[in-house]
């Protein structure tokens, strides 16, 4: 395995990743691709990026994981995450891929969990350099999920005023409000040890706003005819499984869209045998080596 630390430019910043070959690559040999995104506030080393990455690289794919813009050692302000954002990102971490000596620029691929999940959906409907898309525990519609979230009606006027309270603020000092991590995106107790060490715990008030308004599913279709693959716990604890749901009814073909009910939000850090035999025969299927 030969690995190559990186950086590149987007939105006027040093963003930092890692570029991963597999074993027996030829010096000048150009295969497939995929880039691995990282979750909510997470980095390149969460175990739901590192885990994807590793079954990737033993199939032979190269792979791209990075920090987001104000993630882990990428520049930009701690905690200040908008999905437009993160979007211009992706696509800026596609140009660089595209250029790398090894990489067929025709066959790149983006896989994303969570927060990444519906960034690499909005991603790929947009730029049609996306050769092909994965999206595990993802959401293309910011305010309905945060309703999934926050379902009871003290919880929901809770997180609504919070969002109101960050546009008075800013409104009134010129600064951004910070809010806990666990006041925009709950997370049940035992699945807290899957945030990584150096994820961010505080976020302005705008990132909230920035996902409560940002609509994947209103996209979606574009992805078509480029292939996606939708997967989901059917028992997910963070994201509401309808919002997978909802993507597939308005994406275009060819989609496939999977429910498991023995895995919880974050699967791909979670080894499960049979979502990865799944991903492997679609990626086979629409990404071949």
């Amino acid at each position: 395995m030969t690995e190559q630390n990186i950086s590149f430019q987007s939105k006027e910043a040093q963003l930092v990743g890692i570029v991963r070959l597999p074993e027996g690559i030829k010096p000048h040999e150009r295969r497939a691709a995929i880039i691995v995104l990282h979750g909510f506030g997470s980095n390149k080393n969460a175990e739901n990026v590192l885990g994807p990455c590793a079954v990737l690289e033993s199939l032979g794919y190269i792979t791209l994981r990075f920090d987001f813009l104000g993630c882990g050692e990428s520049d930009g302000i701690r905690g200040h995450l908008l999905c437009m954002d993160q979007v211009h990102n992706t696509q800026d971490a596609l140009s660089f891929l595209s250029h790398h000596p090894n990489v067929d620029p025709q066959k790149i691929g983006v896989i994303g969990s969570s927060f990444g999940a519906a960034v690499a959906v909005y991603t790929a409907a947009v730029d049609p350099r996306v050769a092909a898309t994965i999206s595990s525990g993802g959401w293309g519609h910011g305010e309905r999920k945060f309703k999934g979230q926050h379902p009871t009606p003290e919880a929901w006027s809770a997180f609504t005023d919070m969002l109101q309270r960050g546009k008075e603020h800013r409104e009134k000092t010129g600064q951004s409000l910070m809010v806990p991590r666990m006041d925009i995106v709950p997370i049940p107790k035992g699945l807290k040890r899957q945030i990584v060490p150096g994820s961010l715990q505080e976020f302005t008030a705008e990132t909230a706003q920035s996902m409560f308004d940002f609509k994947a599913e209103e996209v979606v279709a574009q992805i078509s005819p480029r292939p996606l693959l939708l997967l989901h716990s059917s028992v997910d604890s963070v994201t509401p499984t309808e919002q997978s749901l909802e993507m597939f009814k308005r994406a275009g073909k060819p989609t496939d869209l999977h429910l498991f009910g023995d895995t919880d939000h974050f699967m791909l850090a979670e080894g499960n045998q049979r979502v990865w035999n799944i991903v492997k025969d679609w990626l086979a299927q629409y990404l071949p080596l």
